[in-house]
């Protein structure tokens, strides 16, 4: 996938494109549906997918205390853009410049006269240009005047649920894991280096990957079923993520014992995704009962892995 990095990078009309345009926080179930009818009507068209999309999102720029906690990053976004087969995202640094701009200069000069557009898919309450002042009614009568298809698509439901950001946030925060990455069509992860720890899982005998949490929508404190990426293989495991109540920490950490691996990681990137909640993080009498229940976490977390690569 090409990414340009600003309008002015745009330095061609794209090839009859199909085009899409939003934040797409998560890339999920949502957006997926958008960016596989963009790909459907660019075949039909002989041309190119394309996404819009912004960095920063706007409501850092325009309203920073109502600015949600993202579920992805903004590279690992793209990373996920790129993964649904789009040929081109086109990256609008927002300020409070562009965010100025009219609708119908919107529609004209980026869409129109840079980008060339031929078809738009956009979801069915869909607004753009300053104030929020352009609709779907006004998209079409520039459609009609420009030659440009316009079409929308309403939101999709994962087992009566309408799938968004905003949900997903929710189930993540609330720990809620397995219905979160039913919307998302994937596993909600957390991806940093590891770094160093207090080595109190050698000493329990259930040496633990740490991994500082990035700024990104974090899950329920608790105990979870994982997978972890590290170098390219994955592991099953078992993750805190938590204050550790039983020796009094306070910052908030995610400790991951992987199966089956001994490597020394220390300073490796890894990613942790979350396969399902198992319980909250308890404080216990010592480090012997803390061990005993580690043990039996572990070996919960090993059934529901070998249970769901059965399936």
């Amino acid at each position: 996938m090409q990414v340009f990095h600003g309008i002015e990078a745009v330095q061609r009309k794209l090839k009859n494109p199909a085009i899409t345009i939003g934040n797409f926080d998560g890339v999920h179930k949502g957006h997926q549906a958008l960016f596989q009818r963009v790909k459907q009507l660019a075949e039909e068209l002989n041309g190119e997918s394309a996404v819009i999309t912004f960095d920063p999102h706007p409501l850092e720029v325009l309203a920073p205390h109502k600015t949600p906690s993202f579920i992805t990053s903004h590279r690992r976004k793209l990373d996920l853009i790129a993964s649904c087969g789009i040929d081109a995202t086109i990256v609008i640094p927002f300020d409070h410049e562009f965010s100025r701009m009219s609708a119908r200069e919107f529609v004209e000069v980026l869409l129109v006269e840079k980008i060339g557009v031929r078809a738009i898919v956009v979801g069915h309450d869909y607004r753009f240009g300053h104030g929020r002042e352009g609709n779907i009614a006004f998209l079409k009568q520039l459609g009609d005047q420009y030659g440009f298809k316009v079409e929308t698509v309403s939101g999709v439901t994962v087992n009566d649920t309408v799938v968004s950001s905003t949900t997903i946030r929710q189930m993540i925060a609330s720990g809620n894991i397995r219905k979160a990455n039913k919307l998302l069509g994937r596993c909600f992860e957390v991806s940093g280096d590891v770094i160093p720890g207090r080595k109190r899982g050698v000493t329990l005998g259930f040496p633990t990957a740490n991994i500082r949490m990035p700024a990104i929508t974090s899950p329920r404190t608790g105990v979870y079923v994982v997978e972890a990426e590290v170098d390219g293989k994955t592991y099953g495991g078992a993750a805190n993520l938590g204050y550790n109540p039983t020796f009094g920490d306070t910052d908030l950490s995610l400790e991951a014992h992987l199966f089956d691996f001994s490597e020394d990681i220390y300073g490796k990137p890894i990613t942790i995704r979350f396969i399902d909640r198992l319980r909250d993080e308890l404080r216990f009498s010592g480090p012997d009962e803390l061990a005993e229940q580690i043990k039996k976490d572990v070996a919960d977390a090993r059934k529901i892995l070998a249970d769901q690569a059965s399936r």
